[in-house]
């Protein structure tokens, strides 16, 4: 089974053979490197919220967890593609 990437797993339905054991285990290492990131991909991607709500949960405004968002997106998708990060 090839790994998917993020951006595969934002725009099809969870699959029962779809491996998430690699998408936790990189979800761990965005946590270590930046919590805050993290938080926005778990209440953007597992949980739908918008980036308002994220905004008001985290105290942060809307550009920086779009900013945020888009960061994260990037790191993950290098992560679950092999790649190494900083």
């Amino acid at each position: 089974m090839q790994p998917q990437s993020l951006e595969d797993a934002l725009t099809i339905p969870v699959q029962p053979e779809m491996d998430l054991v690699p998408l936790n285990e990189a979800m761990d290492e965005l946590a270590a490197f930046d919590l805050r990131k993290s938080q926005v991909v778990e209440m953007r991607f597992f949980a739908g919220l918008a980036a308002k709500d994220i905004a008001a949960v985290l105290g942060v405004t809307e550009p920086t967890v779009r900013r945020d968002w888009n960061i994260a997106r990037a790191w993950l998708y290098r992560r679950l593609q092999g790649g190494t990060q900083p």
